[in-house]
């Protein structure tokens, strides 16, 4: 059983936030029922804004590397996190971007679903980068299989966008920020023996 996030940070009121801010509350509520991430981000509006603006509108949005890998990957790693606020909303964005539910479901077995070469090579720089593989590290057979498909520009892209992801993983964890999925093996402030 999930529960709601708790975080320690206040909480600021919708009826207090930025017009940018009070917008994406209002979708989160609609898709998630819970909107914890943008009220206490209203502590610090101008974080929120590089958030969405310098890493998502410049990097994630634009860049390179095709749309639709960077859903794959991003889902990949909210997938194997365990958070269920990013898979409702990564979910939704992987299907707006012409995924299907048959592939959002595959991800799990990439390997053996009907993904492009581009696509899985992608989905295993993916699983390098995963906050739960301390170990990850690109080999040298994984990078000759990426670049037969990226330059090192789009590499560093793709590294860039998965490091951030994960990293904002981290802080949503940390953070108390999100709900997560029950099998999420990173705890929250509520668990006393990491103090």
């Amino acid at each position: 059983m999930t529960s709601k996030p708790d975080p320690f940070l206040k909480r600021v009121a919708p009826d207090e936030m930025p017009d940018n801010l009070l917008a994406a509350w209002r979708k989160s509520m609609e898709l998630r029922g819970d909107a914890a991430f943008f009220e206490v981000f209203g502590n610090n509006p101008g974080l929120y804004e590089w958030y969405t603006g310098s890493f998502y509108r410049e990097v994630f949005h634009g860049g390179t590397v095709p749309r639709r890998i960077k859903e794959l990957v991003r889902l990949r790693l909210s997938n194997i996190h365990g958070c269920r606020f990013c898979n409702q909303g990564n979910r939704a964005d992987a299907l707006g971007v012409g995924l299907t539910e048959t592939e959002i479901d595959a991800l799990s077995d990439y390997e053996n679903a009907p993904f492009s070469a581009a696509e899985k090579a992608a989905l295993r720089l993916a699983d390098q980068m995963l906050l739960t593989n301390p170990d990850g590290a690109l080999s040298q057979s994984l990078y000759d299989d990426l670049k037969r498909h990226f330059t090192d520009g789009e590499l560093l892209e793709l590294g860039l966008i998965m490091a951030v992801l994960s990293g904002m993983a981290k802080l949503l964890f940390v953070f108390d920020l999100v709900e997560k999925e029950d099998y999420c093996v990173f705890g929250t402030h509520g668990n006393t023996s990491q103090e």
